[in-house]
């Protein structure tokens, strides 16, 4: 019963709706991007960041582009895998043993569903301008902006539960939100990846993140 009322609670029911879109846009822009009809918007958008006369020139000033590499950064493996682990200790220590293993499965996991997701739609990489940043992997989703969407979402989720005001919750959120979004929006201007594969990596990490929230939720209800 008290499982039952913990996930009715209205907060639990707001999470569920979230996930449930976030899911179903996921699998809106991939029916587009397999049907093949995102390809004019996507081809679009990048042409719009490059130069008319050259494709190989970004519009903004040069500084531009070593930022948006600098921003890119953030959603790497090796970042946020540092990151992960750095705050999976620092849990650790301040005897939060459930949330310390909570935070790595939950990227963990979000790494394994990306990989599986570029190998099943195995998506080429953009081909109409030069890449800024160097990849290897199939194109959609986008790894970087799912996993930072995973990883950035879910520690703001539990540093949102240690603060008090609510304004500092809203601030929390807002940083983990603007982070996911600027490494996605870098990814584009980049060129290593079209609209769409940014569009449903951050879907697929939000999913993913409300997914393991939930689930954590359940299983602590539980051991109540």
């Amino acid at each position: 019963m008290n499982t039952l009322r913990r996930w009715l609670a209205p907060r639990v029911l707001s999470v569920g709706v979230a996930l449930a879109f976030a899911t179903w846009a996921f699998v809106e822009v991939a029916e587009d991007v397999v049907e093949g009809d995102s390809a004019a918007f996507d081809q679009a958008v990048l042409l719009t960041l490059r130069g008319q006369d050259d494709p190989a020139l970004r519009i903004g000033p040069v500084w531009l582009e070593s930022l948006a590499r600098d921003v890119t950064a953030l959603g790497s493996t090796t970042v946020l895998g540092l990151l992960v682990t750095f705050v999976a200790i620092f849990l650790l220590l301040a005897g939060r043993r459930w949330n310390a293993l909570f935070v790595p499965l939950a990227a963990a996991g979000g790494a394994l569903a990306s990989a599986t997701l570029k190998m099943a739609f195995a998506r080429p990489r953009p081909d109409l301008v030069p890449h800024g940043d160097y990849v290897v992997s199939a194109s959609f989703p986008s790894g970087h902006a799912m996993l930072s969407a995973v990883v950035y979402l879910t520690l703001g989720t539990l540093l949102a539960r240690v603060v008090h005001t609510r304004a500092q919750k809203v601030y929390v959120m807002l940083v983990a939100g603007f982070l996911t979004t600027a490494v996605g929006l870098s990814r584009i201007y980049l060129g290593v990846h079209w609209p769409t594969d940014v569009l449903a990596g951050w879907m697929a990490g939000a999913a993913w993140a409300l997914g393991c929230w939930g689930c954590a939720e359940l299983v602590k209800g539980r051991t109540r």
